[in-house]
């Protein structure tokens, strides 16, 4: 067992160079790593918030602004298929959180009845073993006239699931367009969300740009006439219109078709730019294919017209259709800087969020605060592996130099993992790696002490090692396996300290039974060759 061919030499070496060159900018400035040559690593292990400083904000989604979306949509689909022809005379309602169909006339209530349970569409992704998917409607007949219609509680829970991922993928997006790295974005809860962000020095920007819906939709405008807006905002307000208030301060609001015509489901991209006759900063856009063949429809008919872009339920512009755009591209223009020109960009880019949100807790880490926590990390583990080291040297001597040789390269080949999967290192991690180095002692202690009791028992130098190291491994593994499953558990169920302790403390695992077991062999089997000893020094 002591013997190791020469491809397995090989690999042992070439791991700790690869963990070398990946832990190594770790320990270089800036200036140095950036002059390395392009095929060589260059990237460092990144620090968590608790280390690094940064933004902590946690978010409510606004699950009951989208259930009352649902029911305004409910009203409207029951008044459509009720328009169908033959028209059956109606009045639909809202009450106590249902919607009330009552028909009017002699209307034939079978056929009311048939046309609303196509309303009542099956809820994907939930499935009952023998059963039929549950319905997103129940649907009741309360009287000889009147229908009743509720959202089911199986809907209304898929549909609070939904809203809360669909708004971490667009809060996800919306900071990688920020630029930032390492962000830690999760649920808390049945409809929260925490938000993580290390190294971001304008948290306020952060959450403006998180916490702003961006549902931007495109409308004709209704009329220009004095008079109509003045009727619209005495509450007469014409069928089919809308009034909207404008985004820029002092302006007038604006009396807008009610139907939009185009959503921001329809851009394809957009991105800061200027004007190009002001040079003033504009966001540029451009619509996928059915939006430019929509685009270039309207601008045509059009001509001459105002079209009005709402965004959150204002209009951030509204320029009149000089001539037909039928390239399927255009800037929008306003009262913009480059960086809130930037930060619509970003938003329109990452989708608008199903829901509203609300910051409910904001906390911000100084960096100095995250320079301290470093210091008491390192001064921690500086304490603790010279510790470990000067007890393994006074203990096992010649084998305790063994250990420590390979506790280095444990140490350094977590860095260079860490380094090599940009995973981020927080402050219980740090915690991690120290119980690693303890552990990985822990596994040279169990070697040696079998060593010596086969040294003491009579056998030779090369029987007693290679007989502790066979004794021992199943006794290492056992005991490192068990902690390897509780890390796995730890970082599937835990939350962002608890993963970043499970993150280290999985790699140093693993890293550890190679330095501890494979590389310290390794190195006894190469002493052993050269020094021959008649008797053990353990």
């Amino acid at each position: 067992m002591l013997y190791f061919a020469r491809w397995k030499v090989t690999l042992i070496l070439a791991v700790l160079v690869i963990g070398l060159l990946y832990a190594l900018p770790n320990a270089l400035p800036e200036n140095v790593r950036q002059s390395w040559p392009g095929f060589l690593p260059d990237k460092t292990m990144n620090l968590g918030l608790d280390l690094r400083g940064g933004s902590h904000l946690l978010f409510e989604v606004d699950i009951d602004a989208v259930r009352e979306e649902r029911m305004e949509a409910l009203v409207d689909d029951a008044k459509q298929v009720l328009r169908e022809d033959p028209l059956i005379p109606h009045r639909v309602t809202v009450q106590n959180g249902a919607v009330e169909v009552r028909i009017l006339g002699d209307g034939d209530m079978e056929e009311v009845a048939d046309r609303l349970e196509d309303l009542a569409r099956p809820v994907s992704g939930i499935l009952v073993p023998g059963q039929a998917n549950p319905r997103s409607v129940s649907i009741e007949q309360v009287d000889d006239t009147t229908f009743r219609m509720v959202q089911t509680e199986d809907a209304l829970e898929k549909l609070s699931r939904d809203i809360v991922q669909q708004s971490i993928e667009v809060i996800r997006k919306r900071i990688d367009e920020y630029g930032t790295t390492e962000p830690n974005i999760q649920r808390q809860g049945d409809n929260r969300i925490l938000v993580q962000v290390p190294g971001l020095d304008d948290p306020e920007r952060l959450k403006e740009l998180i916490g702003q819906t961006a549902q931007m939709t495109f409308h004709l405008v209704y009329s220009d006439n004095p008079g109509d807006l003045t009727s619209a905002m005495q509450g007469r307000v014409p069928p089919g219109a809308r009034l909207v208030p404008s985004d820029e301060a002092g302006q007038p609001d604006i009396l807008v078709r009610r139907r939009a015509v185009l959503s921001g489901e329809d851009l394809k991209n957009a991105y800061q730019g200027s004007h190009p006759q002001t040079g003033a900063p504009v966001v540029n856009f451009s619509f996928n294919l059915s939006g430019a063949k929509i685009f270039g429809d309207i601008t045509t008919d059009n001509v001459g017209r105002r079209f009005a872009i709402v965004l959150d339920d204002k209009v951030i512009t509204a320029p009149r259709i000089n001539s037909p755009i039928t390239g399927g591209s255009g800037y929008i223009e306003g009262n913009f800087t480059i960086e809130s020109a930037t930060d619509l960009a970003t938003l329109l880019n990452a989708g608008a969020l199903p829901a509203p949100l609300t910051v409910v807790e904001e906390r911000t880490v100084g960096a100095g605060l995250g320079a301290d926590s470093i210091k008491a990390g390192e001064f921690a583990a500086v304490v603790g592996f010279l510790a470990v080291v000067v007890f393994v040297l006074i203990a096992y001597g010649v084998f305790g130099v063994f250990a420590n040789i390979a506790l280095f390269a444990n140490v350094m080949l977590i860095a260079g993992v860490l380094s090599m999967l940009q995973a981020t290192l927080t402050l219980p991690g740090i915690a991690g790696i120290i119980l690693t180095i303890g552990m990985a002692v822990d596994a040279n202690v169990l070697i040696f002490e079998r060593i010596r009791e086969e040294s003491r028992a009579g056998r030779s130098p090369v029987n007693s090692v290679e007989t502790g190291y066979t004794r021992a491994l199943s006794t290492i593994l056992d005991a490192n396996i068990t902690t390897l499953i509780a890390a796995v558990l730890l970082f599937q169920f835990g939350s962002g300290p608890v993963r970043g302790f499970a993150v280290t403390l999985g790699i140093g695992i693993l890293t550890s039974v190679f330095t501890a077991f494979v590389l310290s062999r390794l190195i006894a089997s190469l002493w052993l060759r050269m020094a021959r000893p008649k008797t053990l020094p353990i």
